[in-house]
């Protein structure tokens, strides 16, 4: 019998020294969080009228430098992307009964954190090759209940935003931009966040950048801006003050963030262009190296559109290579060091669950015991079922593979033994088949499972 080539069935790997872990934290950001702690001032927030209304000099020079960078006219810092939504969906006016068209391939607070003012999610498949939302796939889903369309930038490239914002202005739609993962990105030369009504970013820790938690809202309406700011700060409270009349959405919370974060945060800004272009530059690489092997298809960017590369995406066709995908998944993951962060796992499965599968929607039970929003307006049933998005559910389950490996830390050495790798197991897929046929799962797999083994 011939010797087997693939690691996965015996034969020696193609890398088994560790791929980096990120470093993200320098002396820039050391020297900033002890001149805050040097101030004594981690807080520059008070929840009552005045100049500490909206926080510090920390807080207020992170946003301006944000807003001046990207030319956006308002820059909103909050303690996390979550809340940051959640004052986006106050701000807008999202009533009980109001239906939210969204993305179900994004992190779930994209369409919970409409719930939190009685928005209904109402999902929208996603284009193919972007996997942003489909603007074709909007128009379907309008309904005169409808007020906003929520638009998630996935893995670092921007979104079909021409057609979204003539969809928005035909139907008079509010448009939020959810650009947790790509920051610093252009869709045809306007940089996104603010392209609609009002959007942000994350600066949750494994982002590009980040404070540990934390994000920033932008927009170029100052009533929003404003709004935001109530929102974010027990607005309920100085709405006299700057003279608001419309008191829809304005009792306000605590989602402020610190000066000590404001001050990392921005050492860390000062970092965004240098990280792209890194990315990009892996990318690139990357690209080259894996674009003609079969059953694989890159993501191919529309002219003056850039991406962050949050996550490196690829499409897997098993027409072509005979294997499933979680065979081939493990067979390249067999050729490289095993994982003990999420940021050196090689590949990934499909991303998220789509959204509307998740028990939230399948019970309807959210705010309360009774079906709160979803039972807010009499007569609709509002139904989540298996098909209803079908390019998303081919992703998740068949198609789509992930890789978090486009970034600093790495070179490209590092991308050259990936690339190996995954050439490699398309070059010996024959090996495979038969383990495929004793292997067969329907789960798609997890490696987050695979690293808490690798830690434990």
């Amino acid at each position: 019998m011939s010797k087997l080539n693939l690691a996965l069935l015996g034969g020696e790997a193609v890398r088994v020294k560790a791929f980096p872990n990120r470093v993200s934290m320098g002396i820039e950001e050391k020297t900033a969080a002890l001149r805050v702690l040097d101030s004594d001032v981690l807080s520059g927030f008070i929840g009552a009228p005045g100049c500490f209304f909206n926080g510090g000099q920390e807080v207020q020079s992170f946003e301006k430098v944000w807003a001046d960078k990207y030319q956006f006219k308002h820059a909103i810092s909050t303690n996390s992307w979550t809340t940051g939504l959640q004052a986006c969906f106050g701000a807008v006016g999202l009533s009980p009964g109001d239906e939210v068209i969204c993305p179900p391939y994004t992190m779930s607070a994209s369409a919970t954190a409409a719930l939190f003012y009685g928005g209904i999610p109402i999902f929208a498949d996603v284009d193919p090759v972007r996997f942003t939302i489909d603007p074709k796939e909007i128009e379907k889903k309008i309904t005169s209940r409808t007020r906003v369309i929520v638009v998630v930038h996935l893995f670092g490239y921007s979104a079909d935003m021409d057609k979204i914002v003539a969809i928005a202005k035909k139907y008079k739609l509010k448009i939020i931009e959810d650009a947790a993962q790509a920051p610093g990105v252009f869709y045809k030369g306007r940089p996104v966040g603010a392209i609609g009504d009002i959007g942000g970013f994350s600066l949750n820790f494994h982002k590009h950048i980040h404070s540990g938690e934390g994000g920033l809202i932008v927009t170029n309406n100052s009533d929003l801006s404003l709004r935001t700011q109530l929102i974010r700060n027990h607005g309920e409270n100085v709405v006299s003050e700057y003279g608001v009349e419309d008191l829809t959405n304005l009792i306000g919370s605590n989602y402020r963030l610190t000066e000590l974060q404001a001050a990392i945060a921005s050492e860390q800004f000062k970092k965004l262009e240098t990280i792209l272009e890194h990315r990009m530059h892996l990318a690139k690489k990357l690209d080259k190296r894996i674009a003609s092997l079969p059953g694989l298809t890159i993501q191919t960017l529309e002219k003056d559109c850039t991406h962050a590369y949050y996550m490196y995406p690829i499409k897997y066709d098993k027409s072509i290579l005979k294997v499933s995908r979680a065979t081939f998944t493990r067979a390249v993951t067999a050729e490289l060091p095993a994982a003990k962060y999420w940021d050196t796992t090689p590949l990934a499965e499909g991303y998220v669950k789509p959204l509307y599968l998740t028990e939230l929607y399948q019970k309807k039970i959210a705010i309360g015991r009774d079906g709160f929003p979803f039972n807010q307006n009499p007569g609709v049933n509002y139904s989540y079922e298996l098909g209803d998005c079908p390019v998303v559910e081919r992703l998740y389950q068949e198609e789509l593979l992930i890789s978090p490996l486009i970034r600093e830390g790495l070179n490209e050495s590092d991308i050259d033994d990936f690339a190996n790798a995954i050439e490699k197991v398309v070059e010996n897929i024959d090996e495979l088949i038969d383990y495929d046929q004793k292997n067969k799962t329907n789960s798609v797999y997890d490696p987050i499972k695979a690293i808490n083994k690798n830690v434990n």
